[in-house]
């Protein structure tokens, strides 16, 4: 005689949610769930990366250390989620909760954090079996509320625990596995709109699939305010040669009611296997070569997976980032993203010209306006700009320091030489910088000094004054 699961998952985004952030798998040795949080795609992100890290454990015999496989595989599902949020600080707050049973027969180890739920149902009684981590469930555990009070409480999605990179505590329990057991594990999405007596009555329906179906059902109709997901899992004895063996997951098997081709449940029947024929061989033999393909595929789909990650976090690196160059037509300009094209694509896009929110009086810089030193620099773009505010702060040093004075109608040819002798000092070139710029260093402030001594030198002997050129020695205004 031998204890084996049969099981079945849905999981569906509701009818508030733009997005399912809900992750599931189940195979014949583990069953688990896990509802992200955190917003945008992170939540989604953060329950893929850590049903990843835990769905190796269903490929191999689980041996009897079921708690330490358990811990292992969600402590390294959890490091993956430090690194992530490391490497972008805006993802600080992504995370996911987990409840998971790793099955060996007539044992099974649960691991659970944060507050989807797994219950039980055994010998005609239907009972919870996790506890929420959650600040509202403090308050019953204390006394202060009621049950009732709790389900219309203010703050009764705030977590006290979830995977997020940090270190938490997890309860981990192992339970005695009897034939006849059904097992629910679901994430808030159902446990909140839909009644525990609604529950049990739905967890009577014999088949686990048209049971879950029924259990999806009941939370839409409830409003279906987020994600829903579910796994309804029986724990059948068969005995050997006489019942079909379990060695793939029911779930998305041809019922009228498919999971969405983008849910996790969709996810989840694709990493199971169909249910075979009866062999004539014990099951184990001809499930060999099925779970060297599920482990292929679960390899394939965790690098989809960080490769999707890589993409998401990369791209939301690269347009956090701006810097100050010129646009087709020479103008100053401020661009978010990097310089750069990929397959012709460029990496970056201009957001605002060198006036940004000025006004109308303000003077839009050209490449010619700023001192030759200078004009190389902002071509190849001031990278490393960060902000936009940090690019526009440059802007303004550009314009204070570096600009070239105006041109004027007295730097001409035509203009007369002073006579020698003359005590008057020749007008020096309105806005021509005095001293070293805070942006190019000493050696180019030096080098303007000596251009002004030169040109006393030249009026001091009589010498006409040199012509001006735009974009060398002066900038053309209007």
């Amino acid at each position: 005689m031998t204890l084996v699961l049969r099981y079945a998952a849905r999981s569906d985004r509701g009818l508030v949610r733009s997005n399912n952030q809900d992750s599931v798998y189940a195979g014949p040795r583990l069953l688990a769930l896990a509802d992200g949080m955190g917003g945008h795609a992170a939540g989604e992100v953060a329950s893929k990366v850590v049903i990843a890290a835990l769905a190796p454990l269903d490929d191999d015999e689980p041996g009897d250390d079921l708690l330490g496989r358990l811990r292992e595989a969600v402590s390294n599902g959890n490091g993956m989620l430090n690194e992530l949020v490391a490497g972008d600080p805006d993802l600080d707050g992504m995370g996911t909760t987990l409840t998971a049973v790793l099955f060996a027969g007539s044992r099974l180890g649960l691991v659970h954090v944060g507050d989807s739920r797994a219950y039980l149902l055994r010998d005609g009684r239907f009972a919870q079996i996790t506890h929420d981590d959650t600040f509202v469930q403090s308050l019953i555990d204390e006394g202060r509320i009621s049950e009732e009070d709790a389900a219309n409480h203010p703050q009764r999605s705030l977590l006290l625990r979830a995977l997020t990179g940090n270190d938490v505590e997890l309860t981990l329990t192992v339970r005695e596995a009897r034939a006849g057991d059904r097992y629910l594990l679901c994430s808030d999405g159902l446990s909140g709109p839909v009644s525990e007596e609604t529950l049990d009555e739905a967890m009577r329906i014999q088949d686990p699939q048209t049971c879950a179906d029924r259990l999806i059902e009941l939370a839409l109709k409830g409003g279906g305010p987020d994600n829903v997901t579910c796994i309804v899992a029986d724990v059948v004895d068969v005995e050997f040669g006489e019942n079909d063996p379990i060695v793939g997951g029911a779930a998305g098997d041809g019922s009228e009611q498919q999971p969405p081709p983008d849910s996790a449940a969709a996810r989840a029947s694709a990493t199971t296997l169909p249910r075979p024929s009866r062999p004539e061989t014990p099951p184990e033999q001809p499930t060999r070569p099925k779970r060297k393909r599920l482990r292929t595929f679960l390899v394939l789909l965790a690098v989809l997976v960080l490769l999707g990650v890589g993409g998401y976090f990369g791209y939301s690196v690269v347009m956090g980032q701006h810097f100050v160059s010129t646009n087709d037509d020479d103008e100053v300009a401020v661009f978010q993203g990097v310089r750069g094209t990929v397959l012709g694509i460029p990496l970056h896009r201009q957001v605002e010209d060198s006036c940004g929110d000025a006004g109308e009086d303000c003077e839009r810089i050209q490449i010619t306006d700023l001192r030759p030193a200078y004009q190389g620099t902002v071509r190849n773009g001031i990278v490393n700009q960060g902000s936009l505010a940090d690019a526009r702060e440059t802007i303004e040093q550009l314009r204070t320091e570096q600009l070239l004075p105006p041109c004027t109608e007295e730097n001409s040819p035509q203009h007369d030489a002073e006579p020698a002798g003359r005590s008057t000092e020749p007008d020096t070139p309105s806005g021509t910088p005095t001293g070293p710029s805070s942006l190019i260093g000493q050696d180019d402030g030096d080098r303007v000094g000596s251009a002004q001594d030169d040109a006393k030198q030249d009026a001091a002997v009589g010498t006409a004054r040199p012509v001006q050129e735009p974009g060398v020695d002066c900038r053309t205004v209007g």
